[in-house]
């Protein structure tokens, strides 16, 4: 195994109902065909002892967090995708926070917009991320880019325990991450990969 798992971080971002099952308000359609893998990427990085980030969104019922594009989801008082507490906010079946991993609340696409994660994970001596969940272009682009910014690296995108709308929004979110220096290995790549 390599050395630098624990200074290594996998994040999961939005493996929630809301975004992977049928019939979900907020829908990714290659979502639940990645289910399987992302299950797997968890299980590799428990085995190499890389700590799990689970990046969820839970909002405020009445839409009061969340972006001004989206809260007229959260209209006449009923609860919004995603909203804290509610079954749609849950992480889909097989994704199981376990004791030592770590749950991080986002509000917005990346998940270091407005939150403590650069802090936390500079305080473990992390600087090496691995990405998985929905969607491409948006929550997991833009966690990408910030983790860029912020000076992570290697910064890897694990292209099928990744999704988008469709595979070619998928193909070309890829095709601009790789031109900013992120590594994008399958999934059996990634697992049978020493460092």
């Amino acid at each position: 195994m390599g050395e630098n798992w624990n200074r290594t971080a996998l994040l999961v971002i939005d493996m929630q109902r809301d975004f992977i099952e049928d019939g979900g308000p907020m829908l990714v359609n290659g979502g639940k065909a990645i289910v399987p893998n992302v299950i797997k990427a968890v299980e590799v990085a428990r085995q190499r002892g890389i700590l799990i980030v689970w990046v969820v969104r839970e909002h405020d019922p009445f839409g009061r967090d969340v972006e001004l594009f989206r809260r007229h989801l959260y209209a006449a008082g009923k609860d919004g995708p995603t909203s804290k507490g509610s079954v749609g906010a849950e992480l889909v079946d097989g994704l199981i926070i376990r004791e030592g991993d770590y749950k991080l609340v986002k509000t917005r696409f990346s998940a270091f917009f407005a939150t403590h994660l650069d802090s936390f994970l500079k305080g473990l001596g992390i600087n090496s991320l691995v990405i998985t969940g929905v969607q491409t272009p948006n929550c997991i682009r833009q966690t990408v880019y910030d983790a860029v910014a912020l000076d992570y690296l290697p910064v890897t995108v694990i292209v099928d325990a990744t999704a988008a709308a469709s595979p070619e929004i998928h193909a070309a979110n890829l095709f601009d991450m790789k031109n900013i220096g992120v590594a994008t290995p399958t999934l059996q790549e990634w697992s049978e990969s020493k460092d």
